[in-house]
């Protein structure tokens, strides 16, 4: 396994978590709500499935092209400050360990609590143009919610020192939190329960992904994230 395997890898596991954060998993009666209503005649009919998952994909492209964007930003903004990416490194590490800290329930902090997203849903006559654009609502409103998990991939993705690789890792971390929502779409009707039924298991789940962020930024504050950075662009975090 390569070092670009490793992170790629965190980043898809940090998107599952990033749906499994108790704020996001509250938008999601909201998001079944909205696939329900796009499929008349009932969720299970055949072609109905087909609309409701297709509307899904849409709703995922809308937020994931948001999170590609923001990884061109900051990857371009980290080659700039190429030269200082270590310090860069120590201090988004130190704002992961404390974001972990407050995913382990060790204090918490209230704005990564906070649901912030627009509460007007786009015309549903603009089709699936409208479900992309709800995407890009709800990636507004989560951005408080996936903040620990994002912090840790887009620190990642501010030292590398390359677009391509932040548009990947940022793809990657999509493609995590895409997946849930699309199984979602596919079985409209289990989901719910069992969210319902394994609730106290998403905290446990938490618990590790805060765990995980803390050894993570721990690794990045002491310069020692060699396993983790892409060797193939050279990028050396030792002191």
């Amino acid at each position: 396994m390569t070092a670009n395997d490793l992170t790629y890898g965190l980043a898809f596991l940090a998107g599952l978590a990033s749906f499994l954060s108790p704020c996001v998993l509250s938008l999601v009666p909201a998001y079944l709500g909205y696939l329900g209503g796009r499929a008349a005649g009932g969720e299970t009919a055949g072609g109905n499935r087909w609309v409701t998952f297709s509307h899904g994909a849409a709703f995922v492209l809308g937020f994931s092209v948001v999170f590609i964007l923001f990884g061109i930003s900051i990857s371009a903004l980290g080659s700039l400050l190429y030269d200082i990416r270590l310090w860069l490194a120590r201090l988004g590490g130190l704002v992961v360990v404390i974001f972990g800290l407050h995913m382990i329930g060790v204090f918490r902090i209230p704005f990564l609590e906070y649901d912030i997203r627009v509460h007007q849903a786009p015309d549903r006559k603009l089709g699936y143009l409208s479900s992309f654009l709800m995407g890009i609502i709800f990636s507004a409103g989560w951005s408080p919610c996936v903040g620990p998990a994002l912090t840790l991939i887009t620190t990642i993705a501010l030292t590398g020192g390359s677009i391509p690789y932040g548009i990947l890792l940022l793809a990657a971390y999509s493609a995590g939190l895409a997946l849930p929502f699309l199984a979602a779409a596919l079985g409209v009707g289990w989901v719910t329960t069992i969210l319902r039924r394994y609730g106290k298991v998403m905290r446990y789940v938490e618990v590790t992904m805060g765990i995980i962020l803390i050894g993570v930024g721990i690794l990045l504050m002491l310069g020692q994230m060699a396993l983790l950075a892409p060797n193939s662009l050279g990028v050396d975090f030792g002191i």
